[in-house]
């Protein structure tokens, strides 16, 4: 049923209202979470071989990002009376991310060793799986509940994990969650998943105010904190998504080509470093911001470059989940891109 005029302006004023109050928070929130940071040391030191920058950056820009998309959920939430019963919705959304989040700000201040971080990414997943399988919200399920609980899992600590090795470069990370949130943001908006559209610009404006900060020269870094966070909400919004689409591959394809950048750089990564027999946990030099900088890319034109790749996937998601005729081809053409990158960055210059 098509939605009168007056309903669409209503919608679309709430849109912009989340999203410019998203915005201001995060980039006036960013500053202040600097300060705090340089005056209590939590500041991010060029000590291992893995480390691009030259001197100590503060972190804790993951914590405005934390609070602002927070702090702007749960303002809308409890604003509007027809709204409180999305509260539940939202915990079951947030929380998992939240407690990654505070497991990334203690990896930020410890450097904790990787079990620790493993296990609570696979505690949010067992938690997310069991959730929306209980309540049927997989967006795309397999038609099985033993394989969409095992996705899930895998899913949710594959892209969290991808996103935290991705901030690896200024505003590295923040585009490429930008460009995935905003891909969300339209094909969720255009299908009617309001909540998960209402969450997607949420995000989207929040990656743009704290890229005020972060883009190259970057003032502060989101670190792991801020990483982690949003790894685990992209996943599970991406496990949610509906394309509604008429096949299950152009299905699978959408949140696969939403993501593709974050998981190209990882599997590039973890190709290379089992290729040279190093552990896959160990930083390196191996990420895709490194081998185009060893091209005589500046930090800023790798990022411009990442960001391009990020949005070119990211519409071509939004094409195939928007489009009424079947999008099989683009598929397969975005598959041969895709495959064609890794070679060609696998096949680059190691560190």
């Amino acid at each position: 049923m098509k939605r009168g005029f007056l309903e669409l302006v209503i919608t679309y004023i709430q849109i912009l209202t989340l999203f410019f109050t998203s915005f201001f928070v995060v980039a006036a929130l960013t500053p202040w979470m600097r300060k705090i940071a340089i005056k209590t040391n939590f500041v991010d030191h060029p000590t291992a071989a893995h480390k691009s920058h030259v001197g100590a950056m503060p972190y804790l820009g993951g914590v405005a990002i934390i609070i602002g998309i927070l702090g702007v959920t749960y303002g809308a939430i409890l604003s509007q009376e027809n709204m409180r019963d999305s509260l539940w919705i939202a915990t079951s959304l947030f929380g998992p991310a939240l407690i990654l989040g505070i497991v990334g700000l203690i990896d930020d201040r410890k450097a904790l060793p990787p079990l620790p971080r493993f296990i609570a990414q696979t505690a949010a997943g067992i938690f997310t799986a069991t959730l929306i399988i209980a309540t049927d919200t997989v967006g795309n399920p397999a038609g099985n509940s033993a394989l969409d609980a095992a996705i899930t899992i895998v899913w949710i600590v594959g892209i969290s994990n991808s996103i935290n090795f991705f901030d690896n470069l200024d505003g590295g990370a923040a585009g490429a969650v930008a460009a995935t949130s905003l891909g969300l943001f339209l094909i969720t908006q255009s299908n009617g998943q309001y909540l998960i559209s209402a969450s997607a610009i949420t995000i989207f404006a929040a990656m743009l105010g704290f890229l005020i900060w972060n883009k190259s020269p970057a003032k502060i870094y989101m670190g792991d904190a801020g990483a982690l966070f949003l790894g685990t909400v992209i996943a599970v919004l991406t496990i949610r998504l509906n394309p509604e689409v008429e096949s299950k591959t152009l299905s699978f394809a959408v949140p696969l080509l939403l993501l593709a950048v974050p998981i190209l750089d990882t599997s590039v990564a973890v190709v290379s470093r089992i290729r040279r027999k190093r552990s896959i946990f160990q930083g390196g030099h191996d990420h895709l911001s490194h081998r185009l900088m060893r091209q005589g890319f500046s930090k800023r034109q790798s990022a411009y470059a990442l960001w391009s790749l990020a949005g070119i996937f990211a519409g071509i998601a939004t094409t195939i989940a928007t489009s009424e005729t079947d999008s099989i081809f683009l598929v397969s053409l975005s598959a041969v891109f895709w495959i064609t990158l890794f070679v060609t960055f696998l096949k680059s210059e190691d560190e």
